[in-house]
């Protein structure tokens, strides 16, 4: 089999790799040349990824990767991997896909299995993949096997891996199942087949939701017991005692990453469509979106103990990846953070070993370029406040401690450590 991978980031590079490693030929194809450059020759971009896995690959001959769009007439399969953000109205910016779907579509062969992975709303694949296929003179489910398949990647995770995690596939058709089922059981080790595209594309929002809602939750639950002065981390322990009907979810600084900052919004808006309002939803986004506020809010408050303001102190924030260990900086909270300690006349800047510099972003683009700063003692005193964003196992915490003067700390990462300086947890 002869699969083509569109759009090779997190989720795409390793299904790339996934497919080449089963034994498949694997084309990966994205408007980055830079991306194709790296790995035809046999470099990985992507932090976790290691640059052996792909040369590995690459040797094996069941790798290859292209600007061309024209080389999928003669592919089995095309997977769409591309991102689907939200626009500054919190609403659904299907752009990647459908751009996408338009520079494909003309180079489609019959009998090509068509599967979209990006995580939208129920009902995309019927509104935006099947009216372009059939423009093509393609039929779903005879010449042109159309399937929905949401991605899960854990990006750092070592526990997890693109195959080993199940995955859920949907059909416009029961021949388009059946062909779905058949392109991920080749790389995957299980596959759980759903009725239609409609119930797998709800299905990864309600994964996506799930999360959001319980961590709004706890973030609402930290802003009270921070009131009352008390340890809600003491207070999440104790609960996770209790073997059964309890999870522990975490507070922090705001959403990150972009499926849980991003997914619940593509139901709000569709469910507007049929006259509902996901009030949970809603209320759980309006929490986590006000969270970076709350951190500056407490920092503000330590400055102040201290004698000091926002305006002319150096603020330094630990952590500009949205999870701990990881390179991926897409939909961090510390960019809110930056852009709102710079807009009170910190000078401020960034420590992350992960991250040595920023590229580009499409919300914070005048960070671009900005470098981390080396850690050092002479750096560290230098910080009139440090705030822990990201819990990276790199970082040296009881340097910290030992250096630091003030410690915003939103992760509960000092719990452990001693210093003679003052944590805030927040």
């Amino acid at each position: 089999m002869k699969t083509a991978i569109i759009g090779l980031g997190y989720v795409g590079l390793p299904l790339l790799l996934a497919y080449a490693r089963k034994g498949h030929q694997a084309l990966g194809i994205d408007i980055d040349p830079s991306k194709i450059e790296a790995l035809m020759a046999g470099r990985s971009y992507i932090k976790h990824i290691p640059t052996a896995d792909v040369a590995e690959a690459l040797a094996s001959g069941n790798l290859d990767a292209s600007c061309d769009f024209s080389r999928l007439a003669d592919v089995d399969a095309v997977i769409i991997c591309v991102p689907t953000p939200l626009d500054h109205h919190l609403e659904p910016d299907l752009s990647y896909v459908t751009d996408t779907l338009d520079a494909i579509v003309p180079h489609l062969s019959p009998g090509v299995t068509l599967s979209l992975e990006s995580t939208t709303y129920p009902g995309t694949t019927e509104e935006e993949v099947l009216p372009r296929v059939a423009a093509r003179g393609l039929t779903p489910g005879e010449t042109v096997f159309v399937v929905y398949s949401p991605e899960r990647e854990d990006p750092g995770n070592a526990k997890f891996h693109a195959t080993n995690i199940p995955k859920v596939v949907g059909g416009h058709t029961p021949a388009c199942l059946a062909k779905g089922v058949a392109l991920y059981q080749a790389a995957f080790d299980t596959v759980v087949p759903v009725s239609s595209t409609k119930v797998a594309e709800l299905s990864k929002l309600l994964e996506n939701i799930y999360r959001a809602v319980n961590i709004g939750l706890i973030n609402e639950l930290k802003i009270v017991a921070d009131a009352m002065n008390i340890d809600i981390w003491e207070v999440i322990q104790a609960a996770a005692t209790k073997p059964f009907g309890f999870t522990p979810f975490y507070p922090g600084p705001g959403l990150g990453g972009h499926c849980i900052p991003i997914d619940p919004f593509y139901l709000t808006w569709k469910a507007r469509e049929y006259g509902v309002h996901t009030k949970f939803i809603e209320l759980a986004g309006q929490v986590n979106r006000a969270m970076p506020e709350y951190v500056v809010q407490r920092a503000m408050i330590a400055l102040n103990d201290a004698g000091k303001s926002v305006k002319g102190s150096n603020i330094l924030l630990l952590g500009l990846a949205y999870k701990a260990d990881v390179d991926d900086m897409r939909e961090s909270p510390t960019f809110e953070l930056m852009d709102r300690f710079s807009a009170l006349g910190g000078n401020v800047s960034y420590y992350d070993p992960h991250v040595p510099e920023i590229g580009p972003t499409r919300e914070h683009s005048k960070w671009k370029g900005h470098r981390s700063l080396a850690w050092s003692e002479e750096t560290i005193r230098a910080q009139d406040c440090i705030v822990i964003v990201t819990n990276h196992k790199a970082v040296n915490l009881q340097e910290l401690a030992d250096w630091a003067t003030l410690i915003v700390d939103t992760r509960n990462a000092m719990a452990k450590v001693k210093g003679s300086g003052k944590i805030l947890k927040s």
